[in-house]
């Protein structure tokens, strides 16, 4: 049975700021990205959006885009579907020599509401999470600048 990832208490700080290094998005699905019936995303589109969270938070701490090495954990969580306003965020967890562990979470924030109107959409009292997950990515080395 996979191991569990404990969830870190602490957030790994700015060397500059000495704020958690974090990044988010918020964005509208585009009825384009649905790919199954009932205007259905697929999930793989959510972990897109992880890895250029991932490629931002990697830039914040090293100054290198660096490379997404693995996810340790995925969870589909609920649908989304085209007209899904999201709100994914990504935080580095902890930093190793080459390595940084990172937690994602995707959240619909707004809804479609084709019944009522083609327009309608309402915005959720709470947000769903849709998608969670854990992974490492890795900046060799010398390719690793402080950042200003």
């Amino acid at each position: 049975m996979p191991q569990k990832i404990k969830k870190s208490t602490t957030s790994v700080k700015s060397p500059k700021k000495n704020a958690p290094i974090k990044a988010s998005l918020r964005l509208r699905i585009p009825n384009s990205e649905a790919h199954y019936g009932g205007n259905l995303v697929s999930g793989s589109k959510i972990l897109e959006y992880f890895g250029d969270l991932a490629t931002e938070l990697l830039i914040r701490l090293d100054g290198d885009e660096g490379l997404f090495r693995a996810y340790d954990n995925v969870e589909f969580l609920a649908p989304v579907y085209g007209g899904d306003y999201l709100e994914i965020e990504g935080e580095i967890t902890e930093i190793g020599n080459t390595s940084r562990k990172m937690v994602f979470t995707a959240k619909k924030v707004i809804e479609p509401e084709p019944k009522v109107a083609p327009s309608a959409a309402r915005v959720l009292k709470t947000p769903i999470l849709v998608v969670k997950a854990s992974g490492t990515c890795v900046t060799p080395k010398e390719l690793q600048r402080k950042t200003s």
